[in-house]
């Protein structure tokens, strides 16, 4: 299971990214954040958990355990590994409505990421959450 939302969380990761001075540390600790994200069975990395709207290959499943949502994500680029750990810390082990009132958005303008991802990782991101938002909304 993924320590992301549980041992890492969502104030780790803006606690910690406060800590560096330049955008090239803080790349560096987003990708050194990825080597923490378990990979994926090859089984899970099937056309169905493809996430749309990633330009690189992005992978999620989940699963519901005592009313709450874990999510598990692959990818095959570096820095996409750092950024589902982002996005993973927020939402892991959380309810679906949880899910659904964590303002993202906000945690995304704390860390002041989307200014520093171009506009097609930007984008990436926004479709990995909407995919949580949905299976969130779903449950």
């Amino acid at each position: 299971m993924s320590e992301f939302g549980t041992e890492i969380t969502a104030d780790d990761i803006v606690e910690t990214l406060s800590f560096f001075d330049t955008w090239e540390d803080r790349y560096k600790y987003i990708i050194d954040l990825g080597k923490e994200v378990p990979p994926l069975d090859p089984s899970q990395q099937v056309e169905q958990n493809l996430v749309r709207g990633c330009q690189s290959q992005v992978w999620l499943v989940h699963r519901e355990e005592g009313g709450r949502l874990y999510f598990d994500a692959d990818t095959d680029a570096f820095i996409v590994r750092g950024l589902l750990g982002v996005v993973l810390a927020a939402y892991n082990g959380k309810t679906p409505q949880e899910v659904l009132d964590f303002d993202i958005e906000g945690y995304f303008e704390e860390l002041n990421l989307l200014k520093h991802l171009s506009p097609t990782r930007g984008n990436g991101l926004r479709a990995m959450v909407a995919r949580i938002q949905s299976i969130a909304r779903g449950a």
